[in-house]
């Protein structure tokens, strides 16, 4: 069956977010080599296939490859969360894999010192990478109350967290993926998971016969 670069995209992108690392290998193991070229497939097309082969590529331990990948090819700012995050999570595994041991918070850190993230997937700006536990705990609670807050909740929660809307709206995306997937995800609350990405379509959020208690309620009972 001969796909368009587009339905190659559209695939490639569902797969993803559905988190079935060995159908999209098996997927991407069936392309011809020409629609990988950046002569046939446009940059859009061209990148979800890109983004997809990175993804493939962690889940399947191939480091070097990934970080070819991601060094290569000058990635839209959509994809960056989740290049980001495969770029840090294989330098960190194999960190741990040369000490033996798990890194904690200053292993982490002397790690994203010595990798920094390559200008392909990165604009420059300072990326936060650990939330405080407490931030965690503001957003565990809020989430299992209600998991699809609202613009005005996601403001409130940012400052009851320290964290920016955007930290706060990406932590309830991720979670979601999370659960809706029931994979095991290679990413803690602290960062982004695959869906770090923009689906391809939304659902509704379901809905809820009792709302969540008032934010000043959870942060209060955490102090």
């Amino acid at each position: 069956m001969i796909f368009t670069a587009e339905q190659v995209a559209c695939v490639c992108e569902v797969l993803l977010q559905s988190g079935s690392m060995d159908r999209l290998a098996s997927f991407l193991y069936t392309l011809p080599p020409p629609s990988l070229s950046s002569s046939s497939p446009c940059p859009r097309e061209l990148e979800s296939v890109l983004k997809a082969k990175a993804a493939v590529a962690f889940h399947q331990g191939r480091f070097s490859d990934l970080y070819t990948l991601l060094e290569g090819f000058p990635f839209s700012p959509r994809s960056h969360p989740l290049l980001q995050q495969l770029w840090l999570q294989a330098h960190y595994a194999e960190a741990e894999r040369l000490r033996g041991r798990p890194l904690g918070a200053v292993g982490k850190y002397r790690v994203r010192r010595r990798f920094p993230l390559p200008h392909t997937i990165w604009d420059g700006e300072e990326t936060s990478y650990c939330f405080k536990e407490k931030s965690r705990r503001i957003l565990r609670r809020w989430y299992h109350q209600k998991p699809y807050p609202s613009t005005r909740e996601k403001r409130e929660l940012a400052a009851a967290t320290g964290l920016s809307t955007t930290q706060v709206s990406n932590w309830f995306k991720n979670r979601r993926q999370r659960d809706r997937t029931g994979s095991g995800c290679p990413f803690s609350d602290n960062n982004l998971s695959l869906a770090g990405s923009p689906r391809p379509q939304c659902n509704c959020p379901p809905h809820l016969s009792h709302p969540p208690p008032p934010l000043h309620h959870i942060h209060g009972g955490l102090n």
